[in-house]
């Protein structure tokens, strides 16, 4: 079964969500909602739209931040109706996803619609996050028990990687196949199979976690920050941690998701002794203060003397106060430094033993009540709730053994999973295996088409290394250079390990891909050392840098073999620049790009303005002249545009119309191997570029165009500096169009622009200010 046309019936925030998401993926999809109500004595005879809920879901999905659509051309896949006109269009889909309310009578109303509208081999699925199957399906016929199923989406289903499948007895295999392959390759979803038990995997224990962390704070007296850091910097967990996760997901919807917990769990079930709001939480969501889309909640913005400031309320009274930032004097890292943290005395330290240990004895205790291995529960925590590590992977950190004594030394119970004391997961033959239910190893299976770095390294050593990248063997012939500092930042380091990795390439490889496993790609080159350059008036150094890195990226692009690069998250200045270097790309649906190097008071020093210079002069070859493209690139550069999905990297010219887009991030190495390998065959490096500019002219006219934007407001006394050089080096300097201008000379100006604005007082201002506070300045 192929999934070539999709429904969602229900246009709240989880159906228009997950409308646009299956529009992202080329596919058609029909949004359908209920005819509005007039209200009462409107004095209107009727309702003139009666598609205006899905059609004002869409106008929101496209004004959304973060974005719903990865362009917004995909908005016109999305046809926008109602179930009282239109639901017969379900005929013809091959997957319907019912998002309506959690009203179990109001659910099987309509499928009792869909099961004699559609098709005979029409999935039909709900997107519930609590309601079992079992209370879904009860009472329904046969021929629709066959073709039902929960396919739980988390939000926002554009970049939460996590589908959870929830399937009947009776449900046809074909159907659930089909849509966990189709979520795969066309969604990018991670789907875990999981049993038909309340909230599934990632609710259960998630909304249990955070109970737990809720009630902890309030009984120690913790602020809410100390909170949020005790939880999430020592385990992985992301910096929102408890309370910033709440107001996140909406505090008016911890009463149902409780509600629905305490009917469906049995008796005996630890989560009862954490199912309670307190009064402070129940007067916040009475006042309004339910979160990020309220007034606030425990956190909120506020204005005072005309600015806005961050406030957080108060556990123990109920007020509001400004924010502090809390950090950990020490972040536990090492096994040892976690085990000291939470043997601590202190409230931080009991928190964080109470709260965790809590969570890890329960999630041990619900194998194989909510799925069959500790695999998919670490997958869903993983994915569901950007978690670094699953509960069983932070079990391993800290070491079942002294978990379990511990366990013991306080009288709890031990649940039997951790009763062997059995490491959950280890190494056997270079393939990672996890612990079952009997006791037993069985090595983690990976779906056929994912190729992970992570895997690759417990193979066998990196064929070269040093602390800032690796070159790595993934097997026929391709070779694999992974950056791993900081931000994957690149450094003198970096560059070395480039230069090395050509060098090894052209003798023992036929390829190279250029690919990390982390959430970013690179954002850009290491401006810590830039300003202690800086501070030191070491300009030659500085001068080598740049020199270093355009040579580099040379070498890469007239490499005897093909290269290409595999980009995910950010890939900004200088890993936006070696891309562009690279014969071809294969980039994550979600790849965020550009050259920003302005934002800094800098221009693209490694060879960036040369390339994408190239690109717009390609592209916009015409009788006009070069002036299109160059206005183009001076647009991009100069107002430092980064691409929101790799679909709008297309667009912006970061990628050509030949290079690849995955939509499942765990498929990404392995695409671009297939593209590598495509390429070897005969390949020959490129022709060295020239450049026919027309120099002072083309600077004039760009110059006319910074006046202009000075004059409106728009750019900064010190942007006009900045544009400026951009300008001399994208017109060519004192070039003319007659005489072609070499890439070397291309080179020449961008080291020249750089080596100027180096020297300035409002570039190392920017750059302090950008490492101290992560926010541009705008001087």
């Amino acid at each position: 079964m192929d999934i070539k046309k999709v429904a969602v019936i229900g246009a709240g925030v989880m159906g228009a969500g997950i409308a646009a998401h299956i529009a992202n993926a080329g596919i058609p999809v029909y949004l359908l909602d209920i005819v509005p109500t007039l209200r009462p004595g409107s004095g209107q005879s009727g309702v003139d739209n009666r598609n205006s809920i899905a059609e004002s879901a869409i106008a929101k999905l496209l004004k959304a931040e973060p974005a719903a659509f990865m362009h917004k051309n995909y908005a016109r896949l999305v046809t926008p109706g109602n179930i009282e006109d239109h639901l017969d269009w379900v005929g013809d889909v091959d997957w319907v996803i019912e998002a309506v309310l959690e009203n179990p009578a109001i659910k099987q109303e309509l499928y009792r619609k869909l099961d004699n509208i559609c098709g005979p081999d029409t999935l039909i699925s709900s997107n519930t996050s609590t309601l079992p199957l079992k209370l879904l399906a009860r009472d329904m016929p046969d021929s629709f028990k066959q073709r039902f199923m929960i396919t739980h989406f988390f939000n926002p289903p554009r970049y939460m990687r996590l589908l959870e499948l929830v399937s009947g007895a009776a449900t046809r295999p074909e159907l659930v196949a089909a849509v966990s392959r189709f979520a795969d390759t066309h969604l990018g979803k991670d789907s875990v199979i999981c049993k038909d038990t309340p909230g599934f995997i990632g609710n259960r224990i998630g909304i249990y976690w955070l109970q737990c962390g809720l009630l902890e704070a309030i009984k120690l007296g913790l602020t809410v920050e100390q909170a949020d850091a005790v939880m999430s910097a020592p385990f992985g967990i992301p910096k929102t941690g408890i309370f910033g996760l709440l107001d996140l997901v909406g505090l008016d919807l911890i009463p149902h998701i409780l509600g629905g917990m305490k009917l469906a769990l049995p008796k005996e079930d630890a989560f009862h002794q954490v199912n309670f709001l307190p009064e402070l939480v129940q007067t916040m969501i009475a006042d309004g203060y339910t979160g990020r889309k309220g007034k606030g909640g425990f956190y909120r913005l506020n204005e005072t003397g005309g600015k806005r400031v961050k406030e957080s309320i108060n556990l123990q009274t109920g007020g509001y106060q400004p924010s502090e930032k809390f950090a950990l004097p020490e972040v536990a890292k090492t096994q040892d430094e976690l085990r000291v943290f939470l043997s601590g005395d202190d409230a931080l330290c009991r928190f964080a033993w109470q709260v965790l240990s809590n969570t890890l004895v329960y999630s041990a205790s619900l194998i194989p009540e909510i799925a069959d291995d500790i695999v998919a529960v670490d997958t869903a925590m993983r994915l569901g709730y950007n978690w670094k590590f699953g509960p069983f992977e932070l079990l391993d950190r800290i070491g079942v053994d002294w978990f379990v004594d511990r366990l013991l030394a306080k009288n709890r119970d031990v649940p039997p999973l951790l009763a062997s004391r059995h490491r959950l997961y280890k190494i056997d033959s270079g393939k990672r295996s996890f612990v079952d239910l009997s006791g037993n190893y069985q090595t983690v299976r990976r779906t056929d088409g994912v190729l992970l770095l992570a895997d690759i390294k417990l193979s066998a050593p990196a064929i070269l290394e040093n602390p800032s990248a690796s070159l790595w063997d993934i097997g026929d012939g391709v070779a694999c250079l992974e950056f791993h500092s900081k931000m994957n930042t690149l450094d003198m380091d970096s560059l070395t390990l480039v230069r090395q990795s050509v060098e090894k390439v052209k003798t023992d490889f036929s390829a190279l891909v250029i690919h990390n496993d982390a959430d970013n790609f690179s954002a850009g080159a290491n401006l810590t050392l830039l300003v202690q350059a800086i501070h030191s008036q070491d300009w030659p150094a500085v001068g080598q840098l740049i020199k270093q890195g355009q040579q580099t990226y040379k070498a890469l692009k007239y490499a005897p073999f093909p290269v290409v690069g595999a980009p995910s998250g950010l890939a900004l200045g200088g890993g936006c620049e070696i891309l562009l270097h690279c014969d071809a790309i294969q980039a994550h649906a979600e790849l965020y790009i550009g050259l920003v190097e302005v934002g800094v008071g800098l221009v693209p020093g490694w060879g960036g303005c040369k390339e994408y210079l190239r690109r717009w002069l390609e592209f916009a070859r015409r009788p006009g002249g070069p002036m299109p493209g160059i206005a183009q690139a001076f647009e991009t550069i100069g107002m430092a545009k980064v691409s929101k999905s790799a679909a709008e990297a297309k667009e912006m010219l970061f990628l050509s119309t030949t290079d690849g887009i995955t939509m499942n991030k765990d498929r990404l190495l392995a695409d671009a191997k297939s593209k590598a390998l495509r390429l070897v065959p005969g390949y020959m490096p490129p022709k060295s570029s020239s450049y026919q500019l027309p120099g002072a002219s083309a600077r004039a006219a760009m110059d006319v165009a910074i006046n202009n934007l000075k004059m409106a407001g728009k750019i900064t006394d010190y942007d006009v500096e900045i544009s400026q050089q951009l300008a001399d080096v994208l017109s060519g300097g004192q070039c003319d169009i007659t005489e072609p201008l070499t890439e070397d000379g291309l080179l020449n100006l961008e080291l020249n622009a750089f080596l100027h604005l180096v020297q300035q007082p409002g570039t190392l201002a920017r750059l302090e200010h950008l490492l101290k506070t992560g926010k541009p300045l705008r001087n």
